[in-house]
């Protein structure tokens, strides 16, 4: 979907997040949390509670966990219009400590960058990058939050696979111990 953006002399400039638009921005983003080595974790972003776990569970540790996991995790709160106020996220360390802490989102990504490892050069040309998913992790005294964006390229990534024709990497955008 494209959208126009003020630019230069007041003049509107249509951005669909193709190659062309480089570099790439967002206007939306899809959200999703996941916590590790933590005691009734719960993040409240959007007005929507997002993770919400039992107070007397400690959760599994990463360490424990699939490699993939965390790169697995869904964003599947979809279609986020930028910035609602920023994400509640209240949880015990694996320790028994309390926490809280607001993780304002949209200072994180204030310039409203895509973040990704394609070179633009690599960029599949005419085909437009669609919203891209920011994951909030919790894993016991810190919080991490990440960026995945499925980005078209020229070159399939898995010879042979033609399924394979894009790249989404977790980047990691903000972090911080508690």
């Amino acid at each position: 979907m494209a959208m126009t953006q003020e630019s230069g002399a007041g003049r509107a400039s249509k951005i669909d997040n193709t190659v062309a638009d480089w570099p790439l921005t967002f206007v939306r983003h899809n959200f999703g949390a996941t916590s590790y080595s933590t005691y009734g974790c719960k993040v409240l972003y959007n007005g929507f509670l997002h993770l919400s776990e039992e107070d007397d569970v400690l959760q599994m540790s990463s360490a424990r966990a699939h490699p993939d996991s965390l790169r697995k995790t869904s964003a599947g709160y979809l279609g986020v219009k930028n910035f609602p106020a920023p994400a509640k996220v209240t949880w015990r360390s694996a320790d028994g400590v309390a926490h809280e802490a607001d993780v304002d989102i949209g200072a994180i990504f204030k310039d409203r960058m895509i973040l990704h490892r394609v070179p633009r050069e690599d960029v599949r040309e005419g085909v437009s990058i669609t919203d891209p998913d920011i994951i909030l992790e919790v894993n016991d005294r810190t919080i991490n939050v990440y960026m995945r964006a499925f980005v078209p390229t020229r070159e399939l990534q898995i010879p042979g696979n033609r399924y394979s024709g894009h790249r989404d990497d977790l980047v990691l955008a903000w972090t911080r111990t508690y």
